[in-house]
C-alpha cells in the first residue's frame, strides 16, 4: 500500500489533534489525592498534557501533531531532502496554515519550563502511567529529536529531562517485575516496552534499550502456544498476543523470530480468531470504542511482522507472512471505519492509532 490513504487521512487527522488540545474537558484524571486538599485541576499538574480527555491521550495526540508537521517520513509534501539530515529531510503531511496551527499549538505546550512540571510528577509518582504512558511520551521525544525541522528538534531538546526520567524509571521496574502484564489495555507491558525500546535505540539511551531486549528475553523468550482464540475481552485495544509478537521481532533476528513466532502461534490461518476484525455497538460508550483501536493496533503489529518475517530464510516464514498478509487489509478497514464516527470517546486518541497502523502497512511497499 503506498501513501495515498495517509495523504487523504492528514488534514482530517490534523483537525483531530487541534480539537483534541483545545479541549480541557471533559477529563478523566489519575491523580492519587494525598490529603483532602490535594485538589489540583489537570493544568496545574499537567500543565504540558492536560487536554485531549486523559493524558496518555494527550501525549499521543501531540506526537500525532509532530508527526503530520514532518516527524514521519513519506510525506507527498516534503521537498528536496535537507542537507545533513539523518532522514532524508522529511516535511509537513498538511498546508502551511495548517501546519502553522499545529506548530502554535503544539508549541503552547512543549516548552522547558511546562516539561519541567511533567518531569517533576513523573518522577514524584513512579509507577503512574506505566508503561503505556511512558511509550507514548518516548515516541514524542525521538519524534521530534529525529526530525530535521529545528522547531521539532527544539521540542526534543526540551523533552529531554522526561527522556532521563523515563529512562531511569524504566530500567528500575524491569529490574524488579517477575512478570510481564499481559491483558489488552494500558497496562500491557509488551505493547509500551517495545515502543520504548524503538524510541530509546532511536534517542541513543543503550542501557535503557538493553534494559528493554532483557525484559522482553526474560519475560517472553519461552512463550509457546499463545491462546489466540481466547485472549480478545470486551475493552481491549491492544491484543495480547501481536502486541508480544510485535516486542519479540525487536529483539531476535529474523531467522529466531520466524522460529519462535512458529512455536508461538501454531496453526495460524486467516480464520484465527487473533485476526478476525471487531465491531462496536456503542460509539459513545469509552470502553466498547477500544475494539476500535484493536483492530487498528493489529494491523499496525500484523504489518510489522510480515515485515520482520520477509527478512527470514526459515522455514515456515513465507507462509505465516501469507497469513497475515490475507488478513491485514480487512483489519485495517474495520479500524479506519471507527473514526468516522466522530464522537469524542473514539477522536480523542483514536487517529494516533490509526496513523500508526497506516505508517507501518505503508512501509511494507518501501
Amino acid at each position: 500500500m503506498d501513501n495515498d490513504l495517509r495523504a487523504q487521512a492528514a488534514p482530517d487527522y490534523a483537525a483531530v489533534v487541534l480539537g483534541n488540545l483545545s479541549e480541557p474537558f471533559p477529563h478523566s484524571a489519575h491523580h492519587t489525592q494525598v490529603s483532602a486538599d490535594d485538589r489540583p485541576t489537570p493544568e496545574q499538574i499537567h500543565p504540558a498534557f492536560y487536554t485531549s480527555f486523559d493524558w496518555h491521550s494527550c501525549v499521543h495526540m501531540h506526537w500525532l501533531g509532530a508527526s503530520l508537521l514532518g516527524g514521519t517520513a513519506g510525506s507527498p509534501l516534503r521537498g528536496a531532502p535537507i542537507e545533513g539530515a539523518s532522514d532524508g529531510g522529511t516535511a509537513a503531511w498538511v498546508d502551511a496554515a495548517t501546519a502553522a496551527s499545529l506548530r502554535a499549538a503544539l508549541g503552547a505546550n512543549l516548552t522547558p519550563a511546562k516539561l519541567a512540571v511533567e518531569r517533576d510528577y513523573l518522577l514524584a509518582n513512579p509507577s503512574w502511567e506505566r508503561p503505556y504512558g511512558w511509550a507514548w511520551l518516548m515516541r514524542l521525544a525521538a519524534t521530534c529529536s529525529a526530525s530535521s525541522d529545528p522547531q521539532l528538534r527544539e521540542w526534543g531538546a526540551a523533552l529531554e529531562p522526561l527522556v532521563d526520567a523515563v529512562a531511569g524509571l524504566g530500567v528500575a521496574w524491569m529490574a524488579k517485575a517477575q512478570y510481564p502484564v499481559r491483558h489488552g489495555l494500558h497496562t500491557n507491558a509488551a505493547f509500551g516496552v517495545g515502543y520504548m525500546l524503538d524510541a530509546f535505540r532511536s534517542l541513543g539511551r543503550t542501557d535503557a534499550a538493553k534494559a528493554c531486549e532483557e525484559a522482553a528475553r526474560e519475560w517472553f523468550g519461552n512463550d509457546r502456544g499463545w491462546p489466540g482464540d481466547w485472549e480478545l475481552s470486551g475493552q481491549d485495544f491492544l491484543s495480547a498476543g501481536l502486541s508480544e509478537a510485535d516486542l519479540m521481532r525487536r529483539v531476535l533476528s529474523a531467522d529466531e523470530f520466524a522460529e519462535w513466532f512458529a512455536g508461538f502461534l501454531p496453526g495460524l490461518s486467516v480464520e484465527s480468531r487473533i485476526l478476525q476484525p471487531v465491531g462496536v455497538t456503542d460509539e459513545t460508550d469509552g470502553y466498547l470504542v477500544h475494539l476500535h483501536g484493536l483492530n487498528l493496533t493489529r494491523a499496525g503489529q500484523v504489518a510489522r511482522i510480515i515485515t520482520t518475517l520477509r527478512q527470514s530464510s526459515g522455514t515456515g516464514a513465507s507462509a505465516a507472512a501469507a497469513v497475515l498478509s490475507e488478513a491485514l487489509d480487512p483489519l485495517l478497514k474495520a479500524g479506519l471505519s471507527g473514526l468516522e464516527s466522530g464522537d469524542f470517546m473514539s477522536t480523542h486518541w483514536l487517529a494516533s492509532f490509526a496513523w500508526d497502523a497506516l505508517g507501518s502497512v505503508a512501509a511494507l511497499d518501501e
